[in-house]
């Protein structure tokens, strides 16, 4: 059978959302109502008979409510095969009747846990009945409609409506594996409080993941490709996948990455001064810290002008209209800033393909929990590389010692560096980067690339000499040879900050002494790939 009549309907919703229409749509065309608890009150509130779930198995709801669904009259109802003679035949022997559409939603276990509940709290908004009933009608989907979202009472609605109260095949087996998914959803995040939070493992024995698709998107990284975006239910504020966006067609594969690269580095600013990030193909291509967002973003986007063209701008400070205006001189596909001001959106809006995400919020790097990512047969799973190292942390390992001015844009540098793809090599001076290098398979290569980028910014800026002169230069692994290091001489560098542990150390500390720098080791290495 395909279209099956819909003559009882058990109901029992945490979200009540338009569950009294439901009601309405579904006595209408002649369902016996049966309910549970709050939800039979909101129904009869609304003026519909229903029946009580204890009238029907006989048995009062019990134990604080923990027991009132798990019986073998709703079971049975549930799960009996209608076509089949020894089924039917247990059914009339006991007394059991069918139910023919279940519609339920569970106890809202994350949004307890996202409250700060207390344990005890946590486990009592663990859904036992619920899961149940709607894993007994998924099952029978042959036989019975399962809704377990508010979003497809319509959908239920329309297809009574349409054959006078009953259900297709093709819609209960479309809603029975939208029910499997919600019920697995929900036990993964069970999973996930249980490992994580009680237990507090980083890495459980069992990865449990669960998102549910936001959109698709118009391809992935390439046009051949296909892409969706995903949402972890729980959270996501201050993000870019959560982000308001102004202006401007859909995001692309491509805009998310890069934004969240941006996003992720901008973090590490939240707390400072004005800052702006621009990244192009997720790396960095200028960064820059100062008193006002003007000065900062322009600060940044003189490290690599080419590079900036078309790629993703980031402020930690709402924009104001004069930054605006400066942005929106220069081609680029997104800006991420927590919020915007009155003219600053004036000046967005009359770029009709620039789009502006607005997250509210920068969130801490610590919230962004491990990071996934698929290999062939695999996941790779670490935690997230909050890394960070403060000056009394360094170890001073030349004759030189940095002065204050170095130090700053050391730990600048540094913190630059972390979120530049390995090898990385990134000069700074004066709270703004002045020359990028990054990914290459060796790090002298990386070092003459980030020279060769500051002279050219020096030549289409005017200046009379790069801005590698008198840097801070920062690796993200240790100099294995002093060659690295000496094209950094080359290029102006007065003071270095690395890793260290080479076996070579000593041959490069005595090369940056026979030039004078100043060279700190961090003991902590910030490889990206």
């Amino acid at each position: 059978m395909t279209d099956l009549p819909i003559r009882r309907a058990l109901l029992s919703v945490s979200d009540k959302t338009g569950i009294v229409d439901l009601g309405r749509a579904l006595a209408r065309h002649g369902v016996e109502l049966v309910s549970t608890g709050g939800t039979a009150a909101a129904l009869r509130d609304a003026g519909l008979d229903v029946r009580d779930i204890s009238d029907l198995t006989g048995f009062p709801e019990m134990m604080d409510g923990r027991v009132k669904t798990l019986h073998p009259v709703v079971h049975g109802g549930l799960l009996a095969v209608r076509d089949d003679a020894a089924h039917a035949a247990a059914a009339a022997a006991h007394g059991i009747g069918m139910i023919d559409l279940v519609v339920v939603n569970l106890y809202p276990f994350e949004a307890t846990v996202a409250k700060g509940a207390d344990r005890d709290t946590v486990i009592e908004n663990i859904d036992i009945g619920g899961p149940s009933m709607v894993r007994s009608a998924a099952k029978n989907h042959a036989y019975v409609a399962i809704v377990t979202d508010p979003a497809d009472y319509q959908a239920l609605v329309d297809a009574l409506d349409a054959t006078g109260g009953s259900t297709d095949l093709v819609l209960r087996k479309r809603l029975a594996a939208k029910a499997f998914a919600a019920t697995a959803a929900y036990d993964a995040a069970i999973a996930r409080w249980f490992a994580h939070v009680d237990q507090g493992e980083r890495l459980p024995q069992r990865l449990l993941l669960s998102a549910e698709k936001a959109g698709e998107l118009r391809y992935g990284e390439n046009p051949h490709q296909m892409a969706a975006l995903y949402l972890p239910s729980g959270g996501g504020r201050g993000s870019v996948a959560h982000a308001r966006q102004v202006g401007g067609k859909a995001l692309s594969y491509n805009n998310y990455n890069d934004a969240d690269a941006a996003l992720e580095l901008l973090s590490e600013f939240r707390d400072a001064d004005s800052t702006a990030v621009i990244v192009k193909h997720a790396n960095p291509c200028g960064v820059a810290t100062a008193s006002t967002l003007l000065d900062a973003y322009e600060a940044a986007r003189a490290c690599d002008s080419v590079s900036a063209f078309g790629g993703i701008i980031a402020v930690n400070r709402p924009l104001d209209g004069v930054t605006a205006q400066a942005i929106t001189q220069l081609f680029a596909e997104v800006v991420v800033a927590p919020d915007a001001d009155d003219d600053a959106l004036a000046a967005f809006a009359a770029k009709k393909n620039l789009r502006l995400l607005l997250t509210g919020e920068i969130a801490d790097p610590a919230r962004r929990g491990v990071q996934v990512r698929s290999i062939a047969g695999g996941y790779l799973v670490q935690s997230r590389d909050f890394g960070r190292v403060t000056e009394g942390e360094l170890k001073l390992v030349t004759k030189r010692a940095p002065s204050a001015d170095e130090m700053r844009d050391l730990l600048f540098a540094w913190t630059v560096a972390k979120h530049v793809k390995s090898n990385a090599i990134v000069y700074a001076k004066d709270g703004a980067t002045a020359g990028i290098g990054a990914g290459q398979m060796n790090r002298l290569e990386s070092a003459r690339i980030a020279a060769w980028k500051a002279k050219d910014a020096a030549e289409k800026a005017g200046w009379d000499r790069p801005r590698t002169i008198g840097s801070a230069v920062a690796s993200d692994a240790f100099f294995p040879f002093a060659d690295g290091l000496l094209a950094a001489v080359e290029a102006g560098a007065t003071s270095v900050i690395q890793p260290g542990g080479s076996i070579r150390d000593d041959e490069v500390i005595a090369a940056a002494d026979e030039a004078g720098l100043a060279m700190v080791f961090t003991g902590q290495r910030h490889f990206r790939h």
